[in-house]
């Protein structure tokens, strides 16, 4: 297999990013993967710690689940690994199951990992990654902007060298934080600020030079001399990574006993959930950025078969993670290339420059992200949803306010849910406007009576009503309410023609509703008439028998034949004595004698 057919069935295995795949691509991702390498080593180290697991599965797990997500999912920016909430929560349902650290916890750890694996997978080849899609674009920006801010303080817990747990709240790290700024020669704060400024000057210079590597040297030459010539200059020395485990993951064969299955698969059905939410979140979030388009069933394919892979080499549960996605992108990145030249890079780096890479300063990786949370605040956008829709901006301020004071997951089930209740809050009002001619020009078009400039006389028979929206169980009350009011005012019109172009759908409910006013309307002596009925709600109609009560006479394909066929219907005493006559069709008014 060669040329076109080689390239046909990577596209097939691979997906739609290898086409893309050129010199000037495979440039770009290499230059991005060294210093997403380096920020992966203590981060690995520090998750694994939290997930109960000693440091080195940290490693493993920033190094196959990442090439193996990379490789068969759909983002081409988006970097898995070991990430704080998964290693959280792993820890959380596992142990009361066995001692955190023993060789009964680690197999139960691996055993879940491919668990999860294995329903990621499941969700992906059903493809109910449709799901996905009541994420909106306004929680997104929210949640991006929140996780931002996260990074942004959870960093400042290495630039100012704060001696707190990794799982300290923001809170406690902003009033740490806040009490170190009075000491400006603490030696991180001044490794920080250097390793920033570097990598904000480099990317000014020229977006196409490695900056985030450039920076990461600077504030790695400036903390080397602290630590060589500090203490003749009264300063202290700095953190730096220390000592790195082999990073060579070995295979592994998850054992635990048959009859903890359901146990085991109830505690994976929960973190697949978990790491599904917070990968497709943070896929959709970057590709908002990047302009792609995002295939869920493939990114949640992907995240499977990095799970279900890792098990079997030592790795713990992953997903995408925030923490290396986000500077991935931000050093220009540009298939997902760049992550499996990540993964290999970690290797190769713990392999052959295990003393160096014991030295990089936790500062510099802390002023690495500080740079990376400020480029992914994007106050343009956010002001530009501030002047056209005020209700979105608060449902995007209320995500990044959950993104800060819950977890990731949460903060995204949130923001959901509220999109969705002020979704359904605005269906469930659809718009029911009266329609009338303005003028009886040959040209003349319907128009809104409560739009004309000039109050427009209605006939005093035939009601136009032009519904918009769809009419379900959660719209039923206004549409009924609208209806009766049209029928309590007084001296109403007894025939009513309801324009249905735009009436996009109809559930049991709905169909109801117009049933009751067909009755209503032929037992004040009037009619109920279609203009225009949409083929999924005439389905619905055709199914309930409504087509039959009301007959196939009453609805229209236009509006000219609807109301020439209407009027002959009208009371013709009503007509006699009528000076309004807002249709053609309506009978001339005898001759005075």
């Amino acid at each position: 297999m060669e040329g076109p057919d080689l390239r046909f069935a990577s596209r097939r295995l691979f997906g739609p990013w290898v086409d893309r795949v050129d010199r000037s691509t495979l440039r770009a991702d290499a230059l991005a993967a060294l210093p997403n390498a380096v920020l992966a080593l203590p981060q690995g180290i520090a998750f694994a710690t939290l997930a109960g697991l000693p440091p080195v599965y940290g490693i493993y797990s920033a190094i196959v689940p990442c090439a193996v997500a990379a490789a068969f999912g759909s983002s081409w920016h988006v970097i898995s690994g070991p990430t704080n909430a998964n290693s959280l929560a792993l820890f959380a349902l596992l142990a009361p199951l066995a001692a955190a650290g023993s060789p009964e916890y680690i197999a139960l750890a691996l055993a879940v990992t491919v668990l999860v694996g294995l329903l990621q997978w499941l969700v992906g080849a059903l493809r109910l990654g449709s799901l996905a899609n009541f994420i909106s674009p306004s929680v997104l920006m929210g949640f991006m902007s929140g996780a931002a801010l996260m990074i942004a303080v959870h960093a400042l817990k290495d630039v100012m060298a704060l001696d707190l747990p990794s799982g300290a709240r923001p809170v406690s790290l902003l009033i740490a934080a806040s009490g170190r700024l009075t000491d400006p020669r603490e030696p991180a704060i001044v490794v920080g600020t250097v390793t920033l400024v570097a990598t904000v000057v480099a990317r000014r210079f020229d977006r196409r030079l490695p900056f985030l590597m450039l920076g990461l040297v600077a504030g790695g030459l400036v903390a080397w001399a602290i630590n060589r010539h500090g203490s003749a200059w009264g300063l202290g020395p700095v953190r730096v990574v220390g000592p790195i485990p082999g990073a060579l993951p070995p295979p592994s064969l998850p054992r635990f006993e048959i009859g903890r299955l359901p146990e085991l698969l109830g505690i994976a059905f929960a973190l697949a959930i978990v790491a599904l939410g917070q990968s497709i979140s943070i896929a959709k979030a970057i590709a908002l950025r990047s302009g792609q388009r995002i295939d869920a069933n493939r990114e949640f394919i992907g995240q499977g078969l990095s799970n279900i892979v890792g098990g079997f080499f030592s790795c713990y549960l992953s997903c995408g993670s925030l923490n290396r996605s986000l500077p991935n992108l931000e050093a220009g990145a540009r298939t997902p290339l760049a992550a499996v030249f990540s993964a290999v890079a970690l290797l190769l780096l713990v392999l052959v420059s295990q003393p160096l890479l014991e030295q990089i300063p936790l500062a510099a990786i802390g002023g690495l992200l500080l740079f990376v949370a400020w480029s992914l605040l994007d106050i343009a956008r956010w002001r530009r949803l501030a002047r056209t829709n005020r209700t979105e901006l608060a449902i995007a301020g209320a995500t990044l306010v959950a993104t800060l004071v819950t977890r990731m997951d949460m903060a995204i089930l949130i923001g959901t849910v509220a999109s969705l209740v002020v979704y359904l809050q605005r269906t469930s009002r659809p718009a029911m406007r009266e329609m009338g001619f303005a003028t009886m020009a040959p040209d003349r078009r319907l128009a809104v009576l409560d739009d004309a400039r000039v109050p427009q006389h209605e006939c005093p028979q035939l009601k136009m009503l032009r519904m918009e929206g769809s009419v379900y169980f959660g719209a039923v009350q206004h549409v009924s309410d609208r209806l009766h009011a049209l029928r309590d005012a007084p001296d109403h019109p007894r025939h009513l023609l309801v324009m249905s172009k735009s009436m996009n759908f109809l559930d049991h409910a709905g169909a109801e509703v117009w049933e009751a006013e067909l009755a209503s309307r032929r037992a004040e002596g009037g009619d109920l008439y279609f203009h225009r009925p949409r083929p999924g709600v005439l389905d619905t109609w055709r199914r309930s028998g409504f087509i039959e009560q009301i007959g196939a006479d009453h609805l229209f394909e236009d509006k000219r034949s609807a109301i020439a066929t209407i009027v002959p219907r009208l009371d013709s005493t009503i007509c006699a004595r009528c000076r309004v006559r807002r249709f053609w069709e309506c009978p001339q008014p005898p001759a005075r004698a």
